[in-house]
Parts: C-alpha cells; sequence; structure tokens
C-alpha cells in the first residue's frame, strides 16, 4: 500500500471520489479479484511487475549514490477508510510527512509524502515473513514514485514509535494532529540502509507500476505489544506475494547518507 499521495496532476479530488471501488485484504474483495473489481484496477491482475515480492537470488552490486535528507515533521496520524487520490485507498494507520525531507536517487530527487504500516511484512525474503514492514513513500515532481520498505522483527519496545502508537487512531477514517509532537524519520530507520533494490508497483488497486523499490536489508524491532496494538486495530492488511518473473534484484551494499 503506497498511502496518500497528492492526486494526479490536472484530476480533481471530486472525480477521484467517484472512481473508488472498495476492496478489501479477505473475502470478496480480497487480492485475487482486485484486478476484476473496476477497470481501473485492471494492472493488479494484468500487471507483469508487480508487488510485493519475494527477495532471493539478488545480485550484489555497488550500487548508485543514495542521499536522504529527512527533517522533523509535526505529528499527523490517520486511520484510512479511503482518501482522495489515485495512489492509494488505503486500509492502514498512515502517518503523513508535511516537512521538506527528501530522498537522493540517481540523480533524481523524491520528497517523503507519507509512510505507512502493513501487518504481516508484504515482503518476504526466502519465503519468510516478518511480523510487519514500513513503506516510506516518496513522489518526485514528475510524479514518480519510490519506496523505501523497513522491514519489523519483534523485539525490544521502540521509543521512538510511541508519538506515533500513542495516537493512534482506532476507527476507520478518524486522525489525529498533534502540532506540538514532532517525529524525526532518521530515528525510525535502522543504521545500515543497504537495499535490496527492485522495480515493481503499488501495492493496492490500482496497482500501478514502474514504482522503484528499495527494501532495507537490516530490520528494526518493536515489543510485541506494539505489533499487537497495531494488529487490532488494523489486522492484516499485506497483499501476497507476486511472480517476480525476469525482473532483476539488486543488493545495494552503499550506506545511505544523511545530509
Amino acid at each position: 500500500c503506497l498511502g496518500c499521495v497528492a492526486h494526479s496532476p490536472g484530476e480533481s479530488e471530486t472525480h477521484v471520489y467517484q472512481r473508488h471501488v472498495e476492496w478489501s485484504y479477505q473475502g470478496e474483495t480480497g487480492p485475487t479479484v482486485w484486478g476484476a473489481l473496476d477497470p481501473s484496477y485492471g494492472m493488479c491482475g494484468a500487471g507483469q511487475q508487480q508487488s510485493p515480492i519475494d527477495l532471493h537470488a539478488a545480485k550484489h552490486v555497488e550500487g548508485s549514490e543514495i542521499k536522504t535528507r529527512y527533517e522533523p515533521a509535526a505529528l499527523s496520524v490517520v486511520h484510512n477508510e479511503h482518501v482522495a487520490d489515485l495512489i492509494d485507498n488505503g486500509h492502514t494507520i498512515q502517518v503523513n510527512y508535511g516537512a521538506a525531507s527528501h530522498l537522493g536517487l540517481d540523480g533524481q530527487e523524491y520528497a517523503l509524502a507519507q509512510y505507512h504500516f502493513h501487518t504481516p511484512s508484504e515482503h518476504t525474503v526466502n519465503g519468510q515473513h516478518r511480523p510487519m514492514e514500513m513503506h516510506l513513500v516518496h513522489q518526485s515532481l514528475d510524479g514518480d514514485l519510490a519506496v523505501v520498505a523497513v522491514f519489523i522483527n519483534e523485539g525490544r519496545h521502540n521509543k521512538a514509535f510511541d508519538p506515533i502508537w500513542t495516537h493512534m487512531p482506532h476507527r476507520k477514517g478518524e486522525s489525529a494532529h498533534v502540532e506540538h509532537i514532532s517525529v524525526d524519520v532518521d530515528d525510525l530507520l535502522p543504521s545500515d540502509l543497504s537495499t535490496f533494490r527492485y522495480s515493481g508497483s503499488l501495492t493496492t488497486p490500482p496497482c500501478s507500476e514502474n514504482v522503484r523499490w528499495l527494501v532495507v536489508c537490516e530490520p528494526i524491532e518493536l515489543s510485541r505489544a506494539q505489533i499487537e496494538q497495531f494488529a487490532q486495530v488494523v489486522g492484516e492488511n499485506n497483499r501476497p506475494v507476486q511472480p517476480v518473473g525476469a525482473r532483476l534484484i539488486t543488493v545495494d551494499r552503499v550506506v545511505l547518507e544523511v545530509e
């Protein structure tokens, strides 16, 4: 799920709402039928470069330079029911990001729009899920998307997530705007940000492709209580892994540089 980013240029919010079609992670509107729910969701069934995937047989490379510039931002947490854009019809807890924060990748700059969470993880490594996965969604001025995904294991209590978990809305459509609390994304990330990289898609309808995925090799930890709190509020919200096909998966050993 790639969350609430600005809607496509030239499309009004009213027009986008009219195109909203209900989908879910289970049952009659679950992932196996997403492609048939609406013509705009066709790529969910017909796409050849879909996400998530199982990360295996990766090729090790000395990858291109990556730079991050994440500034602390006031906390704004949303429990999505649906949102007014074509990027996501979200079913998750999402933290909207208003600060001037960017990811530099292969000479292109992407602004951090939001980050959100899935349980269990959407990507797998050698067929194994992790308890959770965090997606940091970035968008370029041209509308291109780059997503940094971070695996979450069960372990010690993670204080960096306390502001988000404390203000987590419990009902769909609710939001919490806490101007006096700021969250620094750098505190949520592991120290080594070497990544698996591949070309994929949105993991929710409309499953649009040409999304650049950077899945961080080193996981972070949340306590069992923190993981269970999210699961109780949201429930399982992961799309099953999709065929890799002929795509190349690389492992970039370069550590991201924080400006």
